[in-house]
């Protein structure tokens, strides 16, 4: 079966992947924050380069990211597609009464790039170190226990949770059922819903428990040491200079 794994690249040798985590987590969210709000669409269009520059420094497959942006971008297509039609502005194209505006295309076009760029960053940020070392870097850098746990034992029980769903329609499928759009197979496709929510909860007491016994105290606890090198620091001096570049040109435009 194939896995929404994030960090399946995370042992390669890079530059991205030797910064060290707490500064990339720094500096990978203010690159991100900074080029979401970015309004010129061609300082957007070359955030997106430059996000796939470092996307090629880190080594990750393309194909890989890529695959893991299509939700993403599903999601935010409806922009490019709707905001065309929605805003006014100059018509580049009208039919019967129906109008395709600049503007619309214009800011359909940005966000879209806008969240191209930022969910290719995010995507590197996490696959370029494991998750439990992420996981101790948000820690470190004080972020709340309580959260961190939360995303911890997300991540990693999602895979199991999948196992079970798909364990359960294989058997389902097995005894003949098909999905139609009729009273019965939303009632079975409710059951199946409601079975996992209770193996759920019920997986999740025995780890607790077990976890507990074992002297868990809810802090995330990793072998790896963290100490910042003067590449650290030359690194992530580069990628938010490079930022503060392309915001002050961007406002030159304006």
């Amino acid at each position: 079966m194939k896995y929404p794994e994030i960090d399946k690249y995370a042992e390669l040798d890079s530059l991205i992947h030797r910064f060290d985590p707490r500064a990339k987590i720094i500096t990978f969210t203010i690159l991100i924050f900074s080029f979401v709000f970015i309004e010129d669409i061609r300082i957007a269009f070359v955030s997106l380069l430059f996000s796939s520059f470092i996307l090629l420094v880190s080594r990750i497959p393309f194909g890989f990211i890529f695959d893991r942006m299509k939700p993403g971008l599903i999601f935010v297509m409806p922009f490019l597609i709707v905001m065309p039609f929605a805003l006014d502005g100059n018509v580049l194209y009208s039919y019967n009464g129906i109008s395709i505006s600049y503007d619309g295309l214009y800011y359909g076009s940005l966000v879209v790039i806008r969240a191209a760029t930022s969910i290719m960053l995010t995507l590197i940020m996490l696959g370029t170190t494991k998750m439990d070392t992420t996981m101790k870097s948000l820690h470190s850098l004080k972020v709340p226990s309580p959260f961190v746990q939360t995303l911890m034992f997300s991540y990693r029980y999602i895979f199991v949770f999948i196992d079970e769903f798909f364990s359960m329609w294989t058997s389902m499928k097995a005894k003949g059922f098909k999905v139609k759009a009729n009273k019965h197979s939303l009632s079975i496709i409710g059951n199946l819903v409601g079975m996992i929510l209770v193996r759920s909860y019920e997986r999740a007491e025995r780890v607790y428990h077990s976890m507990a016994s074992k002297g868990y105290t809810g802090e995330s606890r990793t072998i790896v040491k963290f100490k910042m090198q003067t590449a650290d620091y030359g690194l992530a001096a580069i990628l938010i200079g490079t930022v503060l570049i392309f915001i002050i040109y961007g406002m030159s435009l304006s």
